[in-house]
């Protein structure tokens, strides 16, 4: 019985997994068991910032294992503070909780919101407002954030009080306001809904119409975030500030840990015993969120993001116009996707099995998420792969 067909076996199947078994990276390449190679525009999810193998980084996981790995949350550690002024001061906002995931950092924002609204109105019954075609993870919580009922339909009765507004329409926001309203959740660009930036009049309608209404702002960055856009946060881009953001996959680069970093004035509800993570910033993961930052700053990683995801997007206009079957593409920086007016399944499949390995974002978009070390030349390399898959479309 080989590796996949032990998965099989022994995993829950909550996944529908590719019938390859990877064994290792270097780079922007993967390998598998029986020694093929992949180039990877994927990045497990966006995750892998800088490939596999990133000298500066598995050097500092190495040095924080024989140091000290995981201690309790009722004390502090060098390493952890490291990691949290780095991350407060990159937000330019004020206090900073380390989760495990992106799920756990969307369900910790979300508590504090709802904490806030308590400390102010005296009442628990606080209203979120939410997008449909959104994401926001698979915990109970995080999945009726989420606008797709496909992935809240078996796991009900879930959280009441949320609603879904459209996203980019700023009236449909203004209609579902009321004076229970609590808090807005949007993701800048939409992940897995299908690759959908928010225009910078919406985003910034958005935070206007926070300050207008004293809502809170949540701003889910988790795969857009830490670079991936070509700007540390994607809210950069759009010159608007959140009350609170959440960050996860290239926030480690790897290992497992998720973030959610509010204001001041947000920050001061949280108390002792309204939230808490055994694991959560640990000292290992947090040597590893420290290291990601010195990473992007020193070795000009938004740089690379810049010039060469402008250079991505010229290629990808290219196929646009040379296959029926491509209507164009969205995305900013290395989040990208190549909409088809098919169904992207097929085409993701024969990407993989043709060596490069990118995945779906809703039924009929490609997605593409490349470490952020990605060269002109990976580029061109997964272009050629395109070419020829979508040929045979």
């Amino acid at each position: 019985m080989n590796y996949y067909e032990q998965g099989e076996k022994y995993f829950l199947h909550a996944y529908g997994r590719q019938k390859i078994v990877l064994d290792h990276g270097q780079g922007v390449e993967l390998y598998d068991t029986d020694g093929k190679r992949y180039l990877d525009f994927y990045s497990g999810i966006g995750v892998n910032s800088f490939g596999y193998g990133y000298p500066k980084y598995t050097q500092a996981l190495h040095a924080q294992i024989d140091k000290l790995m995981h201690v309790s949350n009722y004390f502090y550690t060098p390493i952890a503070t490291e990691a949290a002024k780095k991350v407060v001061e990159a937000t330019k906002l004020s206090q900073v909780f380390f989760a495990n995931s992106g799920a756990e950092a969307i369900e910790g924002a979300l508590k504090l919101a709802r904490k806030a609204y308590f400390m102010k109105h005296g009442k628990a019954d606080s209203e979120i407002i939410s997008f449909h075609s959104s994401f926001h993870g698979r915990t109970t919580g995080a999945v009726k954030l989420t606008g797709n009922a496909h992935y809240q339909e078996a796991f009900g009765p879930l959280m009441n009080d949320v609603k879904y507004a459209t996203l980019n329409d700023l009236t449909s926001v203004k209609a579902l306001l009321t004076d229970k309203t609590a808090a807005i959740i949007v993701e800048p660009i939409q992940g897995e809904g299908g690759v959908n930036p928010c225009t910078k009049e919406f985003l910034q309608g958005l935070r206007a119409l926070c300050y207008e209404h004293d809502l809170c702002l949540i701003l889910d960055e988790v795969q857009c975030g830490m670079g991936r856009t070509g700007y540390l946060f994607t809210y950069e881009y759009y010159d608007v500030k959140p009350d609170i953001v959440c960050l996860a996959k290239g926030l480690g680069s790897g290992v497992p840990v998720g973030a959610f970093v509010a204001n001041e004035k947000y920050a001061q509800a949280m108390e002792p015993g309204d939230h808490g993570s055994t694991y959560g910033g640990n000292p290992f993961v947090c040597a590893a969120v420290s290291t990601v930052f010195d990473i992007i700053t020193e070795d000009h990683i938004l740089e690379n993001v810049k010039e060469v995801s402008a250079y991505l997007e010229k290629q990808l206009d290219a196929l646009t116009n040379e296959f029926d079957c491509v209507e164009g593409h969205r995305g900013l920086g290395f989040m990208q996707g190549l909409v088809l007016n098919k169904p992207a399944g097929a085409v993701v499949n024969e990407m993989i099995a043709h060596g490069v390995i990118v995945i779906t974002a809703g039924t009929n978009v490609v997605r593409m998420l490349p470490p952020l070390i990605t060269t002109k030349e990976n580029v061109d390399e997964a272009m050629r792969v395109f070419r020829d898959v979508l040929s045979m479309q």
